[in-house]
């Protein structure tokens, strides 16, 4: 008898007590998939749920304010915990990990828990693509000591080139030319590819498209435009302020031929355009932009991330409101390894979220900014 039949712990979420946990446990040899038939190959995990930013379509001040009430550090999972954890959602089948917040470099000693991560193995031996995002304030002093411990790459998250535009957006009047000054650290101690991921919200920042390109084109960094999403219930998301990416590559076209690439792997987010030589075809010495279409062009269809907050709680969506407590698996219910794998099994095998491809098939007006979903900050993009 498969030892997971024998003892099925129950998993109850504090915020909503109600939630099932379902019931089925899937056999240990195979990884699972969930009820779209999507496998687990991604987990993002949340280090801390605080940021030295106030960027208004993710921690606006007006909430996130100086009486804002944060995790308590007993709250947040260990960095043993975190690897832990992490181990078991690799024998399931994640080969891919992204630390993120919150600011993930703000986690005090955020070194040691990468060292610890870069140690994982596959079943079969293989290391896993450990990577991170960052808004790039902390990234010039720590590039060196984050590619010592492990860390393969980066992504930093840049709304701008333009110092008024970008002090505007992140709203405590950080200029952007210590973001930059982060991003040339991280390109020289090999932290690559680098990518920089630019939230688009027409009216604010979408002037500095081109110019975002400009800056970038044949660096070697691979630039990204996401669409302004719907993430949480605090940005006070209109569909109004969404640029659809297709308006973003129109406008690149105008400076620069594009051609279209093919995904570099299954459950890839972007959108891939290369920049042309003269004969029209891609030169990657030119390098290439991406789309996130999250709005416009839902991509649920081959998701395959899941989520892991600061304490410890799984979410299968970005836009979910609700998530499973594993903390309590560690901490209260003394399980195994092997329990929590089987937990894990249960938690994806019964996944059926595809909130964007919902919620393109709605009426933009009739898409509620009030609907309860967990917040960017504390679940990490």
């Amino acid at each position: 008898m498969d030892p997971m039949s024998e003892r099925v712990i129950p998993l109850v979420d504090q915020r909503h007590p109600s939630l099932p946990l379902p019931a089925a446990v899937a056999a240990m040899g195979e990884h699972p998939l969930d009820r779209l038939q999507r496998p687990l190959h991604d987990l993002r995990i949340s280090v801390t749920d605080r940021c030295n930013f106030r960027c208004n379509y993710c921690m606006p001040k007006e909430v996130f304010d100086k009486d804002y009430a944060y995790l308590p550090h007993s709250a947040l999972l260990s960095f043993e915990e975190i690897t832990r954890l992490a181990s078991v959602f690799v024998q399931r089948g994640v080969r891919k990990i992204r630390l993120t917040g919150g600011e993930p470099l703000l986690r005090k000693n955020i070194e040691i828990l990468i060292e610890q991560l870069a140690a994982l193995r596959t079943p079969d031996g293989q290391p896993l693509d450990l990577t991170l995002t960052t808004n790039g304030s902390l990234l010039a002093r720590k590039a060196q000591s984050l590619k010592d411990a492990g860390l393969q790459r980066v992504t930093v998250s840049l709304d701008g080139l333009e110092d008024a535009v970008f002090r505007r957006m992140n709203d405590v009047d950080f200029p952007v030319a210590e973001v930059l000054d982060g991003i040339e650290a991280a390109k020289a101690v090999g932290l690559g590819p680098i990518k920089v991921n630019m939230v688009v919200k027409r009216g604010t920042n979408d002037h500095e498209i081109v110019p975002m390109a400009r800056h970038f084109r044949g660096t070697g960094v691979v630039l990204r435009f996401i669409e302004y999403m719907d993430v949480g219930a605090t940005n006070g998301w209109r569909m109004d302020e969404v640029l659809p990416s297709a308006q973003v590559i129109e406008r690149l076209q105008t400076e620069w031929p594009l051609v279209a690439l093919q995904h570099s792997a299954t459950g890839e987010t972007a959108e891939r355009w290369g920049y042309a030589n003269a004969q029209g075809q891609y030169d990657p010495a030119l390098g290439e932009v991406g789309v996130i279409s999250s709005v416009t062009q839902a991509f649920c269809g081959d998701c395959n991330r899941a989520r892991l907050s600061t304490e410890g709680r799984l979410y299968l969506c970005l836009f979910a409101g609700q998530g499973y407590d594993l903390r309590q698996l560690l901490r209260e219910k003394g399980a195994s390894d092997t329990e929590i794998a089987g937990v894990i099994d249960a938690i994806w095998q019964g996944r059926g979220d595809r909130y964007s491809q919902l919620r393109s098939a709605l009426p933009p007006d009739t898409v509620s900014a009030s609907a309860r979903r967990v917040e960017m900050s504390y679940i990490g993009g």
